[in-house]
């Protein structure tokens, strides 16, 4: 491509940045932002968290705060909404642009991170975004970064970071291509959170606060459920030993409903005579992608046959982490194993060694399983089965399947609970294969379109395709 002739031209970004002293800014010094200056809320701070490797234009949640007296003394390391993050020390070429109709319109950079502010009457902000988060930039600050610990670069190096640039309009247009794709993306990603949001709503309705139960005592129906769903319920509460439940139901726990359970296997980075059959999978790092109907970083694994075949994931098993966790965060998260994520990878499906499947009696509903253990995540119920006091958590998974009781309604009423969230699940599932292909035009479409490979209205009729 000959950039002169097209008026593309080469520049960098200390070129394009805003030339009032914080066009490049770094956050503050590790001792100046210590945890202990986090409060319940205030100014969002920005950490490596909230950046992706060019997947996520900006991760909008695990957010810390630090209040705004604190902001005010660090005001140096501020950044605001169209600003471009960096990662300055560990998992090199992660980036962010903050969204510019962002809840907050005031962040606090981490010690980790950088920021860019871009220029408007330069550059499009989003195309530099882009051009940064493609997979040559990332590949290219990994290289030149100071190698000898954990690696880092610094805002001397970002500041001679070359760029090439067509003219304003033209990376406007660029920018708006690849936008429309990442805010489908996105809007997906909302749609399935609500959508689970619903799946759980339910359960928590006919099985902890008994809802239906409730009206059926009261003269009543439920609002949103028919005569036939409503038919299946009680009239009436008995005692048992988690106290009154519906007459009826019965006392169970996670180890009666189970068929048997499996430690993962981890296997081998490479293939060998006995370690040679292939496997996607599932670390905890990848379990909120997959509970969202992505698919993660899930990387290739080499199991030995007789492994992969004991531990080969099916549709309608769970999976549950039971090591690793935070000070904030418990283990026992679970992912609903489903066909349609099946279908999705070309290979068969495992878990790592800190997770443990689960596969229930053919009698059980998946959905309400999984979502009673969403339900005791979200209560942090699991805590008080955890052990470990030093990084990585562990979850006493054979106590707790024995010991923990859950409330069991009659098999009909299960096979109706299946019915009424599996369209739920089924629609998340599709949202996650459609943005699933969106990425993937927008990845195939990015290093093309920065380079001038492809223009601008043969990329809008790619995407008028698939829209």
């Amino acid at each position: 491509m000959n950039f002169k002739s097209t008026k593309w031209q080469v520049v960098t970004l200390e070129d394009i940045a805003q030339k009032d002293g914080h066009g490049f800014v770094d956050g503050p010094f590790g001792s100046n932002l210590p945890a202990s200056e986090y409060v319940p809320f205030g100014i969002p701070v920005i950490r490596g968290t909230n950046l992706s490797l060019g997947t996520t234009r900006f991760k909008d949640d695990e957010f810390v705060f630090v209040s705004e007296e604190t902001a005010k003394r660090l005001e140096r390391s501020l950044c605001e909404p169209g600003d471009i993050i960096f990662t300055k020390k560990g998992t090199l070429g992660q980036t962010a642009i903050i969204p510019f109709n962002h809840k907050y319109q005031k962040f606090l950079l981490s010690s980790n991170q950088m920021k860019l502010t871009v220029d408007i009457q330069k550059a499009e902000p989003l195309f530099v975004y882009y051009y940064v988060s493609s997979f040559t930039s990332r590949s290219k600050i990994i290289q030149d970064s100071e190698a000898t610990g954990v690696p880092k670069t610094n805002l001397t190096y970002l500041r001679k970071f070359p760029i090439v640039l067509p003219p304003l309009p033209e990376q406007k247009a660029i920018a708006h291509i690849l936008g429309t794709l990442d805010d489908k993306i996105e809007l997906n990603q909302q749609m399935n959170q609500t959508l689970e949001a619903m799946a759980r709503a339910i359960f928590k309705s006919w099985f902890v606060d008994f809802d239906p139960v409730r009206a059926k005592m009261e003269g009543k129906q439920l609002v949103g459920m028919d005569e036939a769903t409503a038919a299946l319920f009680p009239d009436s509460f008995e005692e048992s030993d988690l106290g009154l439940i519906p007459k009826g139901w019965r006392v169970s726990t996670l180890d009666e409903v189970t068929e048997f359970v499996l430690g993962g296997d981890w296997g081998k980075d490479l293939a060998s005579e006995q370690y040679n059959q292939p496997a996607y999978c599932i670390r905890g790092a990848d379990i909120p992608d997959l509970q969202n109907a992505g698919l993660g970083k899930m990387p290739i694994r080499y199991l030995k046959a007789s492994s992969l075949k004991k531990r080969s994931l099916q549709a309608g098993n769970i999976v549950i982490e039971i090591s690793g966790g935070s000070p904030t965060q418990s283990t026992g998260r679970p992912v609903l194993i489903t066909l349609n994520l099946l279908d999705r990878l070309s290979y068969p499906l495992v878990c790592s060694n800190f997770c443990r499947l689960i596969f229930l009696k053919e009698d059980i509903s998946p959905n309400f399983i999984y979502l009673w253990l969403r339900w005791l995540y979200a209560s942090d119920s699991f805590l008080q089965y955890e052990n470990g006091t030093t990084g990585i958590k562990n979850l006493a998974y054979k106590i707790f399947s024995e010991k923990y009781e859950l409330v069991l309604p009659q098999q009909y009423v299960l096979k109706v609970f299946e019915k009424t969230t599996q369209p739920l699940f089924k629609k998340r599932d599709a949202n996650g294969l459609q943005s699933e292909i969106l990425a993937t035009i927008r990845d195939t479409l990015l290093p093309k379109l920065m380079s001038g490979q492809i223009r601008v209205k043969e990329a809008e009729k790619m995407i008028e395709e698939v829209l």
